[in-house]
């Protein structure tokens, strides 16, 4: 970035350049040598942050909310507005400097509690820290809200909040600094472009140990349970997709050729796993759903999301066809085979997608396949293994770490709301409000 030597002081209106026309030929003044953030890149991060906030407020709230009955769309959307409000003020109160300060290779250190006196440059970007700070804080936002599809319609309110405050601290920040923010990850070499480990392995992973723990809604499997609202769930789905521009593009850190390559791979390969989803609901089914076509869409996303910055075009529809089979099946597998109420596919779609591509990123991310390459001197081996360490302990303790914070925050607020609440709906028992009413 280049050196900024000087600095012409602006006019401050008319009258005020008249006041002071003595002084105009004064009017250049010169400040000491320093580096200054990128206008451009800046600019670029804060409408990437503004994105990914739009993925949660109202993309995922939409997205999930459509896919409820309609008596609980309500306490869908209340979650994700106030998981939200909750996250944004624990980033400021040492959420972020645990995450990304230098501390230890396991947890960041609290030199940057309250996110003040972060004007200065990030170490290593072209932007302020501060505007690094808000970018992370949405992906902080996402992924607790992710969670809550695998347990709606019968989970008490308090306890989601119990439960996101504490999962943020011992899970999503300790995985976040193990790869983003120079923890032990980083050191041997596990990428993750834009979070298919620290967000959608945790986030997936987690949903599955909730929904074992908190026991299937009341009809299933016996009993289908349809979405309210196709409809409300493609508009949610489509805020998702723009919003992903921001998630993965905005990843690069900055406006450049790797930004575009990072979206040009995010949007093809949510095109093509939309389009395979619809043919394999064709040949199982005998027809493709809207439902399905936006699920596909979003398990093509989660996909590329760590391998984002690494491939090819190319790479990203390899990514969103593989992501689209292999997640399809997941779903099945899930709900059919272990009968699992995972409601909402949080698992299935998410965590597996999110882990799929995290593999996948080994070989699509060499030249040979048209990648940016591996580290010198690392093969596709090298790189494959340091990949499935990286998911595999991640998931081990988003399991382990899950089971215990549901437990304690069940100590003190009970996780499931009682048979009269659940049958009432959540809306209406939970929040004393209806989505919707009718005269």
């Amino acid at each position: 970035m280049p050196m900024v030597m000087g600095r012409r002081l602006r006019g401050l209106g008319a009258a005020a350049a008249m006041g002071w026309a003595a002084s105009a030929q004064a009017a250049e003044l010169f400040i000491e040598p320093a580096i200054r953030p990128d206008s451009g890149d800046t600019a670029f991060i804060i409408v990437a942050s503004a994105l990914v906030l739009f993925m949660t407020l109202p993309g995922l709230a939409l997205f999930y909310g459509g896919l409820v009955r309609s008596k609980n769309f309500l306490s869908v959307l209340m979650q994700c507005f106030a998981i939200a409000a909750l996250v944004s003020l624990l980033w400021l109160f040492g959420g972020y400097s645990l995450a990304f300060a230098a501390g230890t290779p396991w947890i960041g250190d609290l030199s940057g509690i309250g996110l003040s006196g972060m004007d200065g440059m990030r170490t290593g970007l072209t932007i302020p820290e501060n505007i690094f700070a808000l970018y992370q804080m949405m992906f902080a936002i996402i992924t607790p809200a992710l969670v809550i599809g695998a347990f709606p319609e019968r989970v008490r309110f308090g306890w989601v909040m119990l439960f996101s405050a504490a999962w943020l601290l011992l899970v999503y920040i300790p995985s976040a600094h193990w790869i983003w923010g120079g923890g032990w990850m980083a050191g041997l070499g596990v990428l993750d472009f834009a979070g298919g480990i620290v967000v959608h392995t945790t986030a997936g992973i987690s949903a599955l140990v909730i929904a074992l723990m908190i026991g299937r809604r009341r009809g299933f499997p016996q009993t289908m349970i349809p979405p309210h609202s196709p409809a409300m769930t493609m508009i949610g789905a489509g805020m998702l997709w723009v919003g992903w521009f921001g998630f993965n593009g905005g990843s690069a850190l900055a406006a450049g050729a790797a930004a575009g390559n990072a979206l040009l791979s995010t949007h093809l390969a949510a095109s093509a796993a939309a389009l395979a989803w619809a043919l394999l609901e064709k040949i199982k089914i005998g027809k493709p759903t809207s439902v399905g076509l936006v699920t596909g869409a979003v398990a093509g996303l989660a996909t590329v999301t760590p391998a984002a910055g690494y491939i090819s075009p190319i790479g990203g529809v390899v990514c969103g066809i593989v992501g689209a089979l292999i997640c399809f099946y997941a779903v099945l597998a899930v709900k059919q085979r272990w009968k699992v109420d995972d409601s909402l596919d949080v698992f299935a779609v998410h965590g597996v997608g999110g882990m799929t591509g995290s593999l996948l990123l080994a070989p699509l991310a060499t030249t040979a396949l048209g990648g940016v390459g591996l580290a010198e001197g690392r093969t596709v081996i090298d790189q494959l293994g340091a990949q499935a360490l990286g998911v595999g302990v991640t998931a081990i303790w988003s399991a382990i770490a899950t089971v215990i914070i549901a437990k304690a925050a069940a100590l003190i607020v009970p996780m499931r709301v009682d048979a009269e609440a659940e049958h009432d709906g959540l809306d209406l028992s939970s929040h004393g409000e209806r989505a919707y009413e009718f005269d």
